[in-house]
């Protein structure tokens, strides 16, 4: 094994990623902060103290430390974030938002679990996908995946497990196990997707809002509306950074889900294909490392973390534009929120420190 570079261009992709996340929070932000704080800036050093600091430490960690490390704890990572997951249930330390209880109320701060239960899952599947055979690795797969789901249909957090489901159906096809157990385990997801929305009104009405968007446009309707209407009326080249309007109480959660509406309306098509392109990059230097690394565990989890990033940016960016369904999910490095940004940047930093020292 030959000791080699950081991927530069993965790094600067990075960097350019989160100058653009805090260029679109500082205009975003500036109406809620003003309302709640009376400080236009005060959502966004929050991310920066919160978010920013935190998450460059971890991640600097996470791109020094030898990533044989990471394989011997991943279960007690996995673990730990199963057991923040169900604290979320305890009234001490949960807090709803929107009808849901996904969040962890810390006193100082909040934190979402489930953003770091998707790096523990790829860590963990990783590993046992890389250790055990083909048998095994289907039973093993299957346990962790039941369980992952099992708590989050239990937050009702249906995007964060459809993007973890993608990310752990993408790192099992890449495993190398026979392409039926594959096709099982999607047959067997469409059973429970199916059951999810028939049980489930709220759900239902999601997919209902998404088939026809013009039945409630002042209810279950209105945010797909009014995303729509924010994308469309900045046009070819927006109305200039800050100088937007529907951020000013038109979209909902317009500097966290809905951000890259706002993005939209004030940078236009080009900016937003701009930034498209640059996750597209990014997931493109994720992919030829994944094919240069020679070690079949850093390679799946070379592959989950891509995979993750890129399934979530088209989730969140497909539900603003009417694409997919809407659900609540940031998008990567852009969307407001600490938890997962910290995230992203451990994440980040793993793939930074695989292409430092894994690469033939």
């Amino acid at each position: 094994m030959k000791k080699q570079k950081t991927d530069v261009f993965l790094l600067v992709t990075i960097i350019l990623l989160l100058v653009v996340g805090f260029l679109a929070l500082a205009t975003a932000s500036i109406p809620l902060s003003l309302k709640l704080t009376g400080n236009a800036t005060y959502y966004l050093f929050h991310q920066i103290l919160f978010g920013l600091i935190p998450g460059l430490i971890l991640g600097f960690i996470a791109f020094k430390v030898p990533l044989n490390k990471v394989k011997k704890f991943s279960i007690y990572f996995f673990i730990f974030s199963i057991i923040l997951m169900f604290l979320v249930f305890v009234p001490a330390f949960s807090k709803s938002e929107l009808g849901a209880t996904r969040w962890l109320d810390l006193g100082f701060v909040s934190m979402q679990p489930s953003e770091f239960l998707k790096l523990a899952v790829i860590f963990y599947l990783a590993t046992i996908l890389d250790d055990q055979k083909n048998r095994k690795k289907f039973l093993a797969f299957s346990i962790v995946l039941v369980l992952v789901c099992s708590v989050l249909i239990l937050q009702r957090d249906t995007g964060t497990l459809f993007v973890i489901f993608v990310t752990s159906l993408a790192m099992f096809f890449c495993s190398k196990t026979p392409i039926k157990q594959t096709l099982l385990i999607m047959a067997t997801a469409a059973v429970g997707f199916f059951a999810l929305i028939t049980f489930s009104p709220y759900r239902a009405q999601r997919i209902f809002s998404f088939l026809n968007p013009n039945a409630d446009v002042l209810g279950a309707s209105y945010h797909i509306n009014q995303s729509l209407i924010t994308i469309g009326s900045g046009g070819l080249l927006g109305s200039g950074l800050g100088l937007g309007m529907q951020k000013l109480g038109f979209v909902p959660q317009g500097m966290s889900d809905s951000i890259f509406t706002i993005l939209a309306e004030e940078v236009g098509f080009i900016g937003c294909s701009l930034l498209i392109i640059l996750f597209l990059f990014f997931f493109f230097r994720v992919v030829v490392l994944a094919k240069k690394v020679d070690n079949q565990y850093l390679k799946l989890m070379t592959i989950g973390i891509g995979s993750w990033i890129i399934v979530q940016t088209f989730v969140n960016i497909g539900a603003m534009t009417g694409m997919v369904p809407l659900t609540g999910i940031p998008l990567p490095f852009i969307s407001y929120g600490g938890s997962h940004l910290i995230a992203e940047l451990i994440a980040c930093g793993v793939l930074l420190n695989i292409s430092k020292r894994h690469i033939l």
